[in-house]
Formats: C-alpha cells, structure tokens, sequence
C-alpha cells in the first residue's frame, strides 16, 4: 500500500553541538514537507511505512504543512508530534538534544553519587582531542560526572591496560571508554578486551558483539524488546544504535522491509544490520565483493550507508520513497570554503535528497547521535550496576 506525495529537493561523527534549541525543550522533530517547496520535476512516492497525516492546524500566509508523526507504537513521555521545517531530512541535532533532555530529566531522579564516565586518550591526535572535548561538555550537560585520563603517544600498551582495569574497579565509574584510535605500537583489541562488558560503553567488548548476535529464537531463551533498545540489558554500540533510535523518532516502520546495509565493519555494518534484523527487516549487507551493488541497493526501502567513500551512493542507486541514513563523514576539497574543504557523507546527498522519502544530512544527521547514545549507555550502565549491587546486597 503506497501513499503518494510529491516532496521536493531540498556527522562529523561527534558532538556538533549541545545547545538545545527552546522549540524542541519538551518534543522531539519529525519532518514536516512544506507545500510551498514542491517541484514538479522531483516528484517522489512516499511508501506507506513512512507515516505521513495531513496537519489539522491551519497553515501559516506563507506555506502549508504536513506533518510526519510517530507510529503509535512508540510509547514515549514527551509528545509524538512536533513540526519543523526540515522537509525531507531527519534531523539528528534536534533529536540528540531532545534525547539529551530526557536522559538529564532520568539523572536528576538518580541517587547520589552521579553516572560517571571515563575517558582515555592516547596521543596528541586533534581529531581525538576535538571528540574528548565535546564528550566532556556533553556529560556536562546531561549531569555525568566525566574523568578524563590523557597518555603521550610514547605511552605503553601495558600502561593503558592497567589503568583500564583499575578503572574497571572504581564505583564512580559507570562506563569506560577509550578513544580510537590508539597509537600504533599497541594491540587495540587487547586494551578494548580489558574493558569490563558492564562498562563497556562504546558496546566493543566482543561479550557485548556476541549479545547483540544471539537472536534469541530458540525455545527457552528470554526474548528481548529491540523495539526499546534503552532496555537492552548490554550495551550496544553508539552509532548503530543512533541509527535505529533515529529511524524510531521519525516513525519509519522497519518490520518486514527490505534493508540494505553498506559496509561490514565492526564498528558500524555488521552491528547496525544485526539491530535491523532484531527489529524484523529483511537484510542484505552490501560490500565491495557485491555482484551489481546498485541493484541490491535499489530494491531496499531503508539504506544505511557506511562505508566512508565520499557520495558513493548516487540518486539512480535509490528506490523512489526509501529511506536512507547515511553515518559517513568524509572531507572533499572545496576552495570556496575557508578551510579549503568541507564534509559529506558516503551519498550523494543533493541528488538522493530528490528521491529519498527521509534522509539523514551530514554533518547534523548520525554525527550528533553517537554522543547522544554514548551518554544513553553510561546512564544505563549506572542503572544496572545499581541494581546489581542491590541484589547482591540483599543475598
């Protein structure tokens, strides 16, 4: 069943920024189409998945509107509508910082002493400082206590190690997370294995990868709610899981939809198609060994770009309607521009943005809620180690 409108053409992974605009305080954005920006020639099919209902408010002088809500199925404490002008785009700056406000609203009901997260930088990397920096203010803002630990590049593997694993036994710490990636004399897999699972934020612990894994069909196995990723009982890496908690605020309807997920890593592919799959899409994961790569693509209703080669993904490899959210981050030259060049995805933004039914902008798409899922994460973590503790108590 398929609902037409015509719509027309219109992250840095980190942190981008933490003021909370006054219009999204008490909601969270969904996007709205304004009628005045249609254009005949870039008409596209919004599939049915999409939820779309007309605005029951009068429009403005200027323009009218139509409003993208939520699915019902949603249960959230704060209200399943709001109306931005944003057109297509999902605006993943906005929904950051209205989850930010929900996640200081939950801290400010915690017992003493504060969530607390560490954070371990090795080098002298300014990217690395740049994202240290804006965890920090993040934690800040949220109510977090942050501890911030900085290594030279000359600095042991042997001494990280230790740390994390004093780390590991510190009750102000609720989750621990080190900054990649390392200097190269160090085994990275060797310093992230130390990392206590329950603390394991960054959800790259492989007793976490495995979790996330199970899917839990066989008869006997507790089933898990992956439609309320905040009640998964593991943690979950922070960029797959903004990913689907974007999809869910923009009411896009995964069950039983075609996904094609682009890119197999570790860190972003393979545990983003493992969450699509949790919620019942049908996934392909495309790579560079895909036999007609853009045809797969094309039969998908949700595509998930990760594969960090700038706009690789191009308007004809897009079926009209879908949805796509693109996590790469890639800097192309630009003299036009004052650094000389700016940033882009992994597509082709300005010609998809035509054919897409949603899609995430880069920077101000998946960039700002890798943060937002980081502070999520040590939240939970602080949550569950409480209740352990309880238990353990009681016994």
């Amino acid at each position: 069943m398929w609902s037409t409108l015509s719509v027309g053409p219109a992250a840095f992974i980190g942190y981008l920024s933490i003021s909370t605009p006054s219009s999204y305080a008490n909601s969270y954005p969904i996007t709205t189409v304004l009628a005045n920006q249609l254009r005949p020639y870039s008409s596209t099919v919004l599939p049915s998945f999409i939820p779309v209902v007309v605005s029951s408010h009068p429009p403005s002088s200027s323009s009218s509107t139509i409003s993208i809500r939520h699915s019902s199925a949603l249960t959230m404490s704060t209200p399943t509508t709001t109306t931005t002008t944003t057109n297509n785009n999902i605006d993943g700056k906005a929904i950051a910082a209205q989850i930010r406000s929900e996640l200081r609203q939950t801290v400010s009901t915690l017992p003493t002493p504060p969530p607390g997260l560490a954070v371990l930088l090795v080098g002298s990397r300014r990217d690395s400082q740049t994202y240290v920096r804006m965890k920090k203010k993040a934690c800040e803002e949220v109510g977090i206590a942050s501890f911030g630990y900085e290594y030279p590049d000359t600095a042991t593997e042997e001494e990280i190690v230790q740390k994390v694993l004093e780390l590991n036994q510190d009750d102000r710490v609720h989750g621990i997370l080190v900054q990649l990636p390392l200097p190269a004399h160090m085994d990275e897999t060797r310093v992230l294995q130390a990392v206590d699972p329950s603390k394991d934020v960054d959800g790259l612990h492989p007793m976490n990868t495995a979790k996330l894994c199970s899917t839990g069909t066989h008869v006997g196995v507790d089933k898990l709610d992956w439609t309320k990723l905040q009640s998964i009982p593991f943690h979950i890496p922070c960029t797959p899981q903004g990913c689907i908690e974007l999809l869910d605020r923009s009411g896009v309807e995964l069950k039983g939809k075609n996904a094609a997920v682009i890119g197999r890593s570790n860190l972003v592919g393979l545990p983003v198609a493992m969450l699509l799959m949790h919620r019942d899409a049908t996934v392909t994961i495309v790579h560079s060994k895909t036999v007609d790569a853009e045809q797969v693509v094309r039969n998908a209703d949700v595509v998930v770009a990760a594969v960090g080669r700038a706009e690789m993904v191009k308007k004809d490899w897009i079926k009209p309607g879908a949805v796509v959210v693109d996590v790469g981050i890639n800097s192309v030259d630009d003299p036009s521009s004052k650094k000389g060049y700016r940033l882009v995805g992994d597509v082709d933004y300005a010609a998809v943005k035509e054919v897409a039914g949603m899609i995430t902008p880069v920077p101000g798409g998946v960039g700002p809620m890798t943060i937002a899922m980081l502070l999520r994460n040590t939240v939970n973590s602080s949550v569950r180690i409480a209740a352990a503790k309880g238990d353990k108590d009681e016994k």
